[in-house]
């Protein structure tokens, strides 16, 4: 048993005085402070529209709000929001599972032909998912099959079917919001989130150059992939713009530009109090201990593999140097224990508490279960990778 595994057993126990798992880092833009960083956007508003053509500026698409930071009131802009921070561990998992560094359990559907691979760590709803939902395991609908009975047969009370086949909702949360009765909701025992704080504003003029500068028009836009006809400057134009399918040349205009920050903070934790809640049926109080211990250090491996390393990249447009960057234990009080945890040594106390539950009667699955996406859901895939039009970033 790892030095970090007994500690976290420690952690979880009746009588500890540890409420959980926190995470502190500092970062900045790739290339220096005062670089450009894109935050994520969103739609604006009629109302921030009108107020931006007031002021004479290009309307805001990011999340700017107030923060209490050291103790001082704060400006600050959402750099990266907690749905995102959880894919971006659970994609680290997926990774590590792949490498064979993870023992983890996995639901996989794949469409080879198009070259489509989901997994349990790619499921939006993990395991409450219409992709799930909508498959088949050997031939029988998922909420029939076996092993789907068996997810659903889960129960704040007994959350042993989760445990074994899909840890990841137990640790990132998930809500079964598309089937009827009164199904599980679970809350993330994980929460992660960037900031950058004293946001100001960017500006861009965004614009193409041509290099031989067409010019004219075409008959149709639609078919940019086929047999458009071109159409020269002066004949009649009941078709578009030739810039509308990717020639030509086009003007630079506003655009939203990123913001500059003063710094960007990472902040970060795993729940005691929300693991302590989990219920594991009528397993040995040992083997229920060894359990939370072994979800709190799948959440700390996840973590340390996403953000332990040098760097981390978000996004087009914002690649982040890691400044500093701390982990700890939390206790009554306020005060953190300082906790020296490399990934190895995360994914090394996974492995050995994983093995210890086993042992105490909680199994936890290390296979894949593919699953085949019903003929709808599969039309519905085809059409997206080959016809419909993506959502762009």
């Amino acid at each position: 048993m790892t030095d970090v595994a007994e500690r976290l057993i420690t952690a979880l126990g009746e009588d500890s005085a540890d409420t959980g798992i926190v995470f502190s880092a500092v970062y900045q833009p790739v290339g220096g402070p005062g670089g450009t960083v894109m935050p994520p956007t969103f739609p604006t508003s009629e109302e921030q529209r009108i107020a931006a053509r007031r002021e004479g500026r290009f309307p805001r698409p990011y999340l700017f709000e107030e923060r209490w930071v050291d103790g001082t009131r704060r400006s600050t802009v959402v750099v990266d929001q907690v749905p995102s921070q959880a894919n971006r561990v659970e994609e680290a998992l997926l990774d590590a599972r792949d490498c064979g560094r993870l023992p983890l359990p996995l639901f996989e559907l794949e469409v080879k032909e198009h070259g489509v691979r989901l997994t349990s760590l790619d499921f939006p709803h993990r395991f409450a998912d219409a992709y799930l939902r909508d498959s088949e395991v050997g031939g029988v609908r998922f909420d029939k099959s076996e092993v789907g009975r068996a997810l659903r047969s889960a129960t704040a009370a007994d959350v042993r079917p989760l445990f074994e086949r899909e840890p990841y909702s137990l640790v990132f949360g998930a809500w079964d919001s598309h089937r009827k009765g009164r199904p599980l909701k679970l809350p993330r025992i994980y929460t992660s989130s960037m900031f950058g704080l004293e946001p100001l504003d960017g500006g861009r003029q965004a614009g193409k150059l041509d290099p031989v500068n067409l010019s004219g028009a075409i008959d149709d836009k639609a078919k940019a992939e086929s047999d458009w006809r071109f159409l020269p400057e002066g004949a009649k134009r009941t078709g578009g713009r030739l810039s509308e399918i990717g020639h030509g040349n086009i003007a630079p205009n506003p655009g939203h530009g990123g913001v500059t920050v003063d710094e960007i903070r990472r902040r970060g934790w795993v729940s005691f109090a929300g693991l302590r809640r989990l219920r594991f049926g009528d397993v040995s109080p040992e083997a229920a201990l060894l359990g939370r211990a072994t979800l709190a250090a799948l959440a700390l491996a996840g973590d340390r593999l996403a953000f332990g390393r040098a760097s981390v990249w978000l996004r087009s447009g914002c690649d982040l140097t890691r400044i500093s960057d701390e982990v700890g234990i939390e206790q009554a009080g306020g005060q953190v224990e300082a906790l020296a945890v490399t990934a190895a040594d995360a994914v090394a106390a996974f492995v050995a508490l994983r093995e210890r539950a086993a042992t105490a009667g909680l199994p936890m699955a290390g296979d894949v279960v593919p699953v085949t996406p019903t003929p709808q859901l599969a039309a519905a895939i085809r059409y997206a990778v080959t016809q419909a039009v993506g959502d762009g970033e």
